[in-house]
């Protein structure tokens, strides 16, 4: 049972001496690995894991062609100018070999996990020589696991599986206790930018999570495009979390008098504190509306674009 600490109960400088000295104790003398994705949580660890280790963390990228456009020389730069060194890994072909075909949420999202865990990680743990992985897991991302809402892909104790046993390798994982309102104050005593630390979360699936269906690059590329119209215009607008979803089914449009047997765009913007429970925000017509007009503008094939009203739950933030 993991006990929760409350964005209440947290105290930020406290919280970070102990986690800074519990893995300098575990990792001992030896190296240590993070995946840094830009988002807050692992924003987070990497801050924490480097005041613990210094150098002997060494923190890359995973480029797996499921980003957002130009994630990785985005946060690359972050990092380096807090003086990070972040190493960018291309393994876009194996991420998108083993999406091959697969269509069901639960298969897409064990694919990435393990291309992710095993195949990409287990060949950069072993290169490098560390013995440990640490990760941004927070307790959002077991509760709903548990629960059988979805399976996220960054547990494994609490479903009886133990990393050193499957990929060779420990997993640290410091951010458990806390929710992400919890990570977000903990991100700003670290002394992470506020772009980063107040960064809409961003699912570990990435764009995979938001293709209903089989996660093709070019169907990707469609969603990328989708959000990022969709995130340049609904920033600021004080949302938790806002995003576009791709969906399977083709729809009837119509484009200069003739048919158009196109794709549907589905926008979700959450009014949200920790993610458990959101309710659709209320968005001015007029901004929907621009919405739909910009996202059918520039996203080539898509003819329709939705907006959710349904609350989590029985609705989830992401769609997969």
């Amino acid at each position: 049972m993991i006990k929760e600490i409350t964005v209440q109960q947290l105290d930020p400088q406290r919280f970070i001496n102990d986690k800074v000295t519990e893995i300098r104790d575990t990792v001992g003398e030896g190296t240590a690995i993070n995946a840094l994705s830009g988002g807050v949580d692992s924003s987070a660890v990497t801050l924490l894991g480097h005041r613990a280790l210094g150098e002997r963390l060494k923190t890359v990228f995973i480029e797996n062609g499921l980003m957002r456009a130009g994630e990785a020389e985005q946060v690359a730069g972050f990092f380096r100018d807090l003086g990070v060194t972040v190493q960018v890994v291309d393994a876009r072909a194996e991420f998108f070999a083993a999406l091959g075909g697969v269509t069901d949420p639960e298969a897409k999202r064990e694919a990435i996990t393990q291309t992710f865990y095993r195949e990409v990680f287990g060949r950069l743990v072993r290169d490098s020589g560390a013995r440990y992985l640490l990760q941004g897991t927070i307790l959002t991302d077991v509760d709903e696991t548990v629960a059988g809402i979805k399976r996220q892909h960054n547990v494994f104790a609490q479903l009886g599986i133990d990393p050193q046993a499957a990929f060779g390798y420990h997993i640290l994982e410091p951010l458990i206790q806390l929710r992400k309102d919890g990570v977000r104050t903990l991100g700003r005593a670290l002394g992470l930018p506020e772009e980063l630390f107040q960064r809409i979360p961003f699912p570990g699936p990435a764009l995979a999570a938001r293709v209903i269906g089989e996660a093709t690059p070019q169907r990707i590329e469609t969603v990328r495009q989708a959000t990022r119209v969709v995130e340049r215009l609904l920033a600021g607008h004080g949302a938790f979390q806002y995003l576009a979803i791709l969906h399977q089914d083709r729809v009837t449009g119509m484009r200069g008098q003739q048919r158009d047997f196109g794709q549907q765009i589905e926008v979700r913007c959450w009014d949200s504190l920790d993610a458990r429970t959101a309710t659709p925000t209320r968005l001015p017509f007029e901004l929907l509306e621009q919405l739909a007009q910009e996202i059918i503008r520039v996203v080539p094939g898509v003819v329709s674009v939705t907006y959710n009203i349904a609350s989590k739950p029985p609705s989830t933030i992401e769609a997969i």
